[in-house]
């Protein structure tokens, strides 16, 4: 693997472990590569109001642009059953909305199920989302 793609792994599993999700038990952890090299973590936080839970993706991407960060490469999700990588963790439809409103249509969505890798850019995943040029 891309040393990159494995440092990215690395670090969305130590944002998984940080994940705060007692009452689905399925955790994620997500890492975000700005384009200075900066990396992001993120953890799902659930809420007892499902509507207030955040999602992996949200809070690195939230993380970066507080920080003033605005040019963004890729992510790496992972997530499972009680913190167990056993299968790709897909972003959410919530996410990918979120993800193409901050970033390129070329920005990399890497997925890891423990063993192998998936990559997507978000036009892939989400080919006609909705866009600030819907609303002019």
């Amino acid at each position: 693997m891309n040393t990159s793609i494995d440092i990215l792994i690395e670090k969305a599993q130590e944002g998984l472990k940080n994940a705060y999700a007692p009452y689905s038990s399925f955790k994620v952890g997500s890492a975000l590569l700005c384009s200075d090299g900066e990396i992001y973590t993120g953890c799902n936080v659930e809420n007892a109001s499902y509507g207030g839970t955040v999602c992996a993706e949200r809070v690195a991407l939230s993380k970066a642009v507080s920080d003033g960060k605005r040019d963004f490469s890729a992510i790496c999700i992972v997530g499972g059953k009680n913190g167990k990588i056993t299968d790709y963790c897909y972003p959410c439809g919530i996410c990918r909305q979120f993800i193409a409103e901050l970033c390129r249509d070329d920005f990399k969505i890497i997925l890891y199920n423990g063993k192998s890798t998936l990559t997507y850019t978000i036009k892939e995943l989400f080919p006609n989302g909705f866009s600030g040029n819907s609303i002019k």
